[in-house]
């Protein structure tokens, strides 16, 4: 049976790592070709390398790009416009921001962290929109094939964007919640396209940008507490959610602020004791 994706054309930025590198997989699995995007070039060629031994039949391209750089952004999607003839998923995700260990508070913050938080997190997601945007409107329509014009641009916000937290991350807040209004007005101004924009709300995830940060035992804790499932994410749960929004199954999905967040947005007391289920094994990690 033909996949989710067969014979779309992807990009995926922050593909080196995290979220973006299990969609990556996912998405190459599911039949598309797939550019590789991310700072660490070296990090996206290790994610080809792994890709190409399991989907041999979808081609896969890497590429160094610093998403808060215009130029960069646009050298990306020229790259897949040139080797593949369309852009059908822009996937912007949340290991192509930063959350800095500087953001704090409106008291503590400094400039230079907001500044960068901004340039990164929500800046480059504009230009992500904006050079994709730009492609859709001219992708060809293959009936043959089952593409038409249009596509889907997957923006990575936050549930932070959607909570407050006493634990601040002033910066990293705002920008959120900018890709989550500055997603919405797009995905209105460009229905009528056939372009969907959509954004993702990941609860708090295992990955090392979290991880990093909850350096502790009691940072964690402080996290677990409120999460209903009792565990963190796996960025392969993120993974599937943007796969069902780069199909053709979300084809009347637009303007959604997603939540993957393991019904922390909706908690007010959560259970105790263990997780009855594991959570899913890594894409990237799995034989």
């Amino acid at each position: 049976m033909p996949g989710r994706l067969q014979n779309k054309v992807a990009i995926v930025t922050g593909a080196g790592s995290g979220i973006g590198l299990e969609s990556s997989i996912l998405f190459a699995q599911e039949g598309a070709n797939v550019v590789l995007v991310d700072i660490n070039l070296e990090a996206a060629q290790n994610a080809v390398t792994l890709i190409a031994t399991r989907s041999p039949n979808v081609k896969v391209l890497a590429t160094k790009a610093d998403v808060s750089k215009e130029a960069d952004v646009k050298a990306a999607v020229d790259l897949a416009i040139n080797e593949f003839g369309r852009l059908d998923v822009m996937a912007s995700f949340n290991n192509a921001g930063i959350m800095h260990p500087a953001d704090d508070n409106a008291l503590n913050t400094e400039e230079h962290i907001w500044d960068l938080t901004m340039q990164i997190n929500l800046k480059g997601v504009w230009w992500g929109c904006k050079y994709a945007i730009i492609a859709m409107r001219e992708t060809p329509t293959d009936e043959a094939k089952g593409l038409h014009r249009g596509g889907s641009i997957i923006n990575t916000a936050s549930f932070v964007a959607l909570m407050g937290a006493a634990t601040p991350q002033l910066a990293y807040t705002a920008s959120k919640g900018g890709v989550l209004a500055m997603t919405r007005e797009l995905a209105m101004v460009h229905a009528r396209e056939g372009i969907r924009i959509n954004s993702l709300c990941p609860g708090p995830l295992k990955t090392p940008l979290l991880m990093d940060f909850l350096d502790t035992e009691e940072k964690r804790q402080r996290r677990l507490v409120h999460l209903p499932m009792g565990r963190f994410g796996e960025a392969v749960e993120l993974a599937n959610a943007a796969l069902f929004l780069a199909s053709d199954e979300s084809s009347y999905v637009t303007g959604t602020d997603f939540k993957v967040d393991g019904g922390l947005s909706s908690a007010y007391v959560t259970a105790v004791g263990e997780p009855a289920l594991p959570p899913p094994i890594s894409l990237a990690t799995r034989q």
